[in-house]
């Protein structure tokens, strides 16, 4: 019975595991065909399988353009992501005061508002500040950045904020401080090496979040020469013809990357996020 029982979890997980991947296998498959193959069959496999569409893609798109901006803006928000709310996490998680629980949760309900509601209004603000400020926030990588920054910050001060709560024990800052370590040098030296788990799970899920992102990018980025990714392949798609073949092939080259960061760090999120999330 119990036997039978597993064997019957293990198919129903595999069918699940089948149908999540159906879609990657259709956009793989397809991006070896060309356009006659692909409206025959969008399941069946390639004739052959040629680079040539992967070549033509990375063409059209200027992939090597595109792809060194999506790794500048990501890397570069993550960095600040990371520093900037570890730094705030731990002051609010060593602040018992009002304020601070007002601002916690703050950050708390900027996870709850949808991007939807806030990007006409978003692009307006910018647009006004770009004409205060002496920098342009708009159709620039630094802007990007910017928002980027303050859209994820919310989601990494609170898994900072219950790690630190949850881990990193009171008495050896205590301690740190008698010794007369500097506010600066206890975060450095010994808070920060002690966030090594939870600060692996902010990166990677802000990496897989902001490098998959075309929104945001969409409305922000005008120039050709600044386009990232995500942004370059949806060029792909015409108003009036849509180049299938080339469209998959440029996903799939917009996949690669994210999914092999994914393999390699992946035992690192459920460890990270149940350490962090809970109290």
């Amino acid at each position: 019975m119990k036997k039978s029982s597993k064997l019957i979890r293990e198919l129903l997980l595999l069918l699940g595991a089948l149908v999540f991947l159906s879609p990657v296998y259709i956009m793989v498959v397809n991006s070896f065909k060309n356009r006659q193959e692909l409206y025959e069959n969008v399941i069946a496999l390639p004739s052959e399988f040629s680079l040539q569409y992967y070549l033509d893609a990375m063409d059209k798109m200027n992939f090597m353009t595109a792809l060194g901006n999506s790794l500048f803006i990501t890397i570069t928000s993550v960095i600040f992501i990371v520093i900037l709310s570890s730094m705030t996490a731990w002051m609010l998680a060593r602040t018992d005061n009002v304020l601070s629980k007002i601002i916690f949760m703050t950050f708390i309900a900027t996870m709850l508002i949808p991007f939807q509601t806030l990007m006409m209004p978003l692009i307006q603000f910018m647009d006004t500040l770009s004409g205060v400020l002496p920098v342009e926030m708009l159709n620039t990588r630094g802007g990007l950045i910017y928002m980027h920054v303050g859209f994820n910050a919310g989601m990494a001060v609170f898994l900072y904020h219950g790690f630190v709560r949850s881990t990193v024990p009171i008495s050896l800052e205590e301690a740190a401080t008698i010794d007369g370590c500097t506010k600066f040098g206890l975060f450095w030296r010994i808070v920060f090496p002690m966030l090594k788990p939870i600060t692996v799970t902010v990166i990677i899920l802000n990496v897989i979040q902001i490098w998959n992102d075309f929104l945001l990018p969409s409305l922000t980025l005008t120039d050709t020469s600044l386009r990232t990714i995500p942004l370059s392949t949806f060029y792909f798609f015409g108003e009036f013809t849509i180049q299938w073949n080339l469209a998959m092939a440029g996903l799939t080259l917009t996949v690669i990357p994210v999914v092999i960061f994914y393999i390699f760090a992946q035992k690192h999120i459920i460890k990270g996020i149940g350490e962090g999330a809970v109290k």
